[in-house]
């Protein structure tokens, strides 16, 4: 991306400033549609579990600040290609969903954008669009002759999602294979349904946009823009979104707001600031002042950034009740109340120590606490575990529950069934 381009337009501008952009294919043209206030554009999101991730924020928030800039942004739910897979950066096919599955994810889904966009019939209000609407009904025949026609299967096969599939000599299905064609179509069809002449995705997609805009000519659409946003990895080179524990849930009921909240708070110091700026809506000049901070005082921006970003996805209470939450329990080293809590049976027959983690969630099995006891990572109350063949009992209870520890960062609260 050039940096001697000075965009006009805020859209642009806010994207470049904040690390959103990594390609563009033609950054005059889409700067001066951006600056026409007629802006519309989307990214696709498949429908391949009950919620999104933190890996799908980036495009997320591209999609806010488009609406916030004068935009209208279409959150485009894949209901139809949800059915197919997409193979970009894949080594094997996906596991094919039935439609009860599908539509079940579609609902949770729409849940996670509801907190992002204003949806409403204003001009600049979000749309939500489903491309099973025209996906599901077209004729097979029809579609190879007015559309497939236009795909070159040389080009197609020289596309990364496939190129790298085939090199490593992972297989490529058929349905697979036609994943970039209907994706090429989605842009046409949301061309003639909405105006949209903008894509936008993560770098992986940068091919099937392209082709998108590709077909669009050969059917005589207007122009038509791609822009993506470069694929996030770590200051150590950790996949967003990804930790030892599973994905990094949007949905509280799939990961606790303490949780999410730790997640932000532990994150590398080199990822500080350039997380600040993806992630929170935080003045460029308070991200300045924040980044600037070094040695124990980089603590203080990582509560700044774990309680904005947690404030975006679950709102300003939440945050600000899990940020009091790590006060207490890491600052004052009280057992606060709204730790994640899990509760079990018969505590009053005594409960193993090893069981009693694994229940929490706080270990995977038996022989991964007994490891953990070994290196001294497990605490009951905050007491140093040392007897693996201890037990837990009414005796232990803290003001209703006890406080079960692995190493510093992770706490949950174990309490009797009611």
């Amino acid at each position: 991306m050039s940096d001697a381009f000075r965009p006009t337009s805020e859209f642009l501008r806010v994207l470049m400033q904040r690390g959103f952009l990594h390609q563009c294919s033609d950054l005059a043209g889409l700067d001066e549609k951006a600056s026409s206030g007629d802006l519309v554009a989307y990214i696709g999101f498949d429908c391949t579990a009950p919620s999104l991730h933190v890996g799908s924020l980036v495009q997320i928030m591209m999609l806010r600040w488009l609406q916030k800039t004068g935009g209208q942004p279409i959150a485009l739910m894949g209901g139809g290609t949800t059915r197919v897979g997409d193979p970009s950066g894949k080594d094997e096919s996906r596991k094919l969903l039935t439609e009860a599955a599908i539509e079940a994810n579609k609902a949770g889904i729409k849940q996670i954008f509801a907190k992002f966009l204003t949806f409403g019939q204003g001009r600049h209000d979000a749309i939500m669009a489903d491309n099973a609407d025209w996906l599901l009904g077209l004729n097979y025949i029809d579609f190879l002759r007015d559309v497939g026609r236009h795909f070159s299967v040389n080009r197609m096969l020289a596309m990364d999602s496939v190129k790298l599939r085939l090199e490593r000599e992972h297989e490529l299905s058929f349905l697979e294979f036609n994943y970039m064609c209907l994706q090429a179509y989605d842009f046409v069809e949301l061309n003639r349904r909405y105006g949209v002449t903008l894509q936008m995705g993560g770098s992986d997609q940068w091919g099937n946009i392209v082709t998108g805009i590709d077909l669009g000519r050969r059917l005589g659409t207007p122009q038509l823009y791609a822009l993506t946003s470069p694929l996030l990895a770590t200051a150590s080179g950790a996949k967003m979104g990804k930790t030892a524990q599973g994905a990094v849930w949007l949905d509280a009921a799939m990961l606790s707001v303490y949780d999410y909240w730790q997640y932000w708070r532990n994150c590398e110091d080199g990822d500080v600031a350039r997380f600040l700026k993806l992630f929170t809506e935080l003045p460029l000049d308070e991200i300045a002042r924040l980044a600037a901070l070094r040695d124990a005082e980089i603590n203080e921006a990582k509560k700044v950034l774990a309680t904005e970003a947690t404030a975006m996805v679950h709102g300003r209470e939440a945050a600000e009740q899990a940020a009091e939450t790590a006060r207490q329990t890491f600052e004052d080293g009280l057992a606060a109340a709204s730790l994640p809590s899990v509760h079990v049976a018969r505590l009053e027959d005594g409960l193993g120590v090893l069981s009693a983690f694994v229940q929490a969630g706080l270990v995977g099995s038996t022989g991964e606490a007994r490891r953990q006891i070994k290196g001294g990572g497990l605490k009951v109350n905050d007491a140093t575990i040392i007897d693996e063949r201890a037990t837990l009992g009414p005796g232990d209870l803290v003001n209703g529950a006890i406080k079960l520890s692995l190493g510093k960062k992770k706490h949950v609260l174990l309490k009797p069934a009611e």
